[in-house]
């Protein structure tokens, strides 16, 4: 979902005239900033590493949200342009505080496992480790 509020980003933006093209470059940054702080969270085999990158890209998502309410202001984008962005916006904030809380339960019962590398390598001979000599 992230994904699509970058091509929205995009769609929108990089049609801006010059004079105001480096703002918009920056809430395309801005965009692309919380889809890359999730998957690098993601990758993490820390959940508490996991929750400081899901928690930065909320920040990204809440700094991507002050520039198109500027720009809605500023009469940059239009009401049809502001709702899709606003729209997306609100889902993706919600997803995101949805995925941190369940994270923070986890955590406080101690139930993450930190099992992403076991699974993903767990077939390839490189990453199958023996005890036999």
């Amino acid at each position: 979902m992230a994904r699509f509020r970058i091509i929205l980003a995009c769609e929108i933006f990089s049609k801006f005239p010059y004079p105001v093209r480096k703002t918009a470059s920056q809430s395309i940054d801005a965009a692309h900033s919380i889809n890359r702080n999730i998957a690098e969270g993601y990758c993490r085999r820390s959940v508490k590493e996991y929750l400081n990158y899901l928690n930065i890209a909320l920040g990204s998502c809440g700094e991507f949200h002050s520039c198109y309410e500027s720009f809605k202001q500023a009469n940059q984008i239009t009401d049809e342009q502001y709702e899709k962005l606003d729209q997306l916006h609100y889902k993706i904030e919600n997803g995101l505080i949805s995925l941190i809380k369940s994270l923070q339960k986890k955590l406080k019962k101690g139930e993450w496992k930190d099992t992403f590398a076991d699974k993903q390598y767990s077939n390839i001979p490189l990453f199958q480790f023996s005890n036999k000599k």
